[in-house]
């Protein structure tokens, strides 16, 4: 397994919309119809990355703990699937069920949505405010396959408590790391 690092896009960048398949119900679903009322986390993810599978339960469980904060999750998977079949749409769907998403996990078939975040690994991840403005870029954790230590998601919560409680939000941040995007 490769390991990338993210690209740590420039906080307080705006987030770029997109209206992409939801794999979970098939239908199109945009950024703006699908962002929190306090806060946005947007991952991108795929199904067979070692380093998300490593930390799935825990990106089921956060967004049950922040959703009645106002906080909405966003998955996307942008990997190319001719190369790497196992993160075809049907098998997206079944993965967000096996792993009881309750956010939309969302194809970005082009990858031009992938290319707009910046996004290099999955999963990365990006944390926008109500105004949908980028307050938290980075890993979720020091968890990572392999090193031993648990995965409790202390980073990402660490921002989203500050910014539901309107304190600042540390701008030390530590990229992500996982298997690169899988690009065309």
């Amino acid at each position: 397994m490769a390991r990338t690092e993210s690209n740590m896009l420039p906080l307080g960048t705006k987030a770029p919309n997109f209206n992409l398949i939801d794999t979970i119900d098939n239908t199109k679903k945009s950024l703006t119809e699908l962002k929190g009322t306090t806060a946005t986390l947007v991952m991108f993810i795929c199904n067979h990355c070692p380093f998300v599978i490593h930390v799935n339960s825990q990106l089921s469980q956060l967004a049950k703990d922040y959703v009645s904060k106002g906080i909405n999750c966003i998955a996307i998977s942008s990997n190319d699937v001719k190369n790497y079949p196992q993160d075809a749409p049907n098998l997206m769907k079944q993965n967000a069920v096996d792993n009881n998403y309750i956010f939309p996990y969302l194809y970005d078939q082009t990858q031009n949505v992938a290319k707009a975040y910046d996004a290099a690994c999955t999963p990365d991840f990006f944390l926008f405010d109500d105004e949908l403005k980028l307050v938290y870029t980075g890993q979720l954790d020091d968890s990572r396959p392999g090193n031993g230590k648990p995965v409790t998601g202390k980073d990402i919560r660490s921002a989203i408590n500050a910014l539901v409680n309107n304190k600042p939000i540390n701008s030390n941040q530590k990229p992500s790391m996982g298997c690169n995007i899988k690009w065309k």
